[in-house]
């Protein structure tokens, strides 16, 4: 998931339509050229950013309020503090609060979702792309079809991406730009959400800006941000927090977490799963 990062996405769109080039759009740092202004409207989640972080194994006291930083801020390193009634490993890829990115790889690298399932919903893509696992798929359906009972049409451009598929992806990139500049375009195989099948990428029904900056200013991308945290999704990569999360604003990828975990994090105002959860930034691969 990269934009304005070669190769051209054109060059990818054969595979996309297969449901594997979908991963050549693996989330990414764009040498420095970050979205327009069409990729930078103001938050939609509810603005009461004054609480304690999200559940865990330790109880600490409650932060000052949370405010977006500079894109090279560090997360927050205050622990959990255990408000939620229910609690998931953060390692371990089949638990819902698993953290993936540039300083937490998969273990096993090659995890493959055990209960992998296509959801009923619009497809824009195919193979196992159009996967999810199965607590994902069920949720999406909700999500999908809250979205079309007011009016908008969202479709799922891109699931579930297997080892190989990142690999193979990830390998095009090394050939053509060397790594050090594939680094900026591509996940590594093992570091990728879309592994786990608890994340994926939506489009808009028109089929308007996909995988661009200016897709934040679609219907599907508005509503998602507003209202995806109802039924336990996040917009894992928010604007201005790629010092955070290592990758650019992305407001057509979504990540499970659980209705109780978003909906904490939307009210508190907490913009990434680092913050939210104590972790470290992982700005780029250690």
């Amino acid at each position: 998931m990269c934009y304005n990062c070669g190769p051209s996405r054109r060059s990818f769109t054969t595979l996309l339509a297969a449901g594997v080039g979908m991963a050549a759009l693996a989330a990414c740092s764009p040498d420095g050229r970050v979205a327009s202004t069409a990729g930078s409207p103001s938050s939609s989640l509810p603005q009461t950013a004054t609480a304690t972080p999200p559940s865990g194994t330790t109880t600490a006291a409650p932060p000052a309020a949370a405010t977006e930083p500079p894109s090279s801020a560090p997360a927050s390193k205050a622990p959990p503090s255990g408000v939620l009634s229910q609690q998931f490993s953060l390692s371990d890829p089949a638990s819902q609060w698993v953290i993936v990115n540039k300083h937490r790889p998969l273990t096993p690298l090659q995890f493959v979702p055990p209960d992998l399932a296509q959801p009923r919903v619009q497809l824009a893509t195919s193979g196992e792309a159009s996967l999810l696992n199965a607590t994902t798929a069920a949720a999406a359906e909700k999500l999908f079809a809250a979205a079309s009972s007011e009016g908008v049409t969202m479709t799922l451009a891109s699931g579930y991406r297997s080892f190989q598929t990142q690999t193979a992806t990830y390998g095009g990139y090394v050939n053509a730009r060397g790594q050090a500049s594939a680094d900026t375009a591509s996940a590594r195989p093992g570091f990728s959400e879309h592994q786990t099948g608890w994340a994926f990428d939506i489009g808009d029904g028109g089929g308007a800006c996909s995988f661009a900056p200016c897709f934040a200013d679609q219907p599907a991308a508005v509503w998602a941000k507003a209202n995806s945290y109802k039924y336990g999704f996040v917009v894992r990569y928010p604007w201005m927090l790629n010092g955070i999360t290592g990758y650019y604003y992305e407001p057509w990828h979504l990540r499970f977490i659980g209705v109780e975990a978003a909906t904490d994090m939307a009210k508190r105002g907490i913009g990434t799963l680092e913050e939210y959860f104590g972790l470290e930034s992982a700005p780029g691969y250690p």
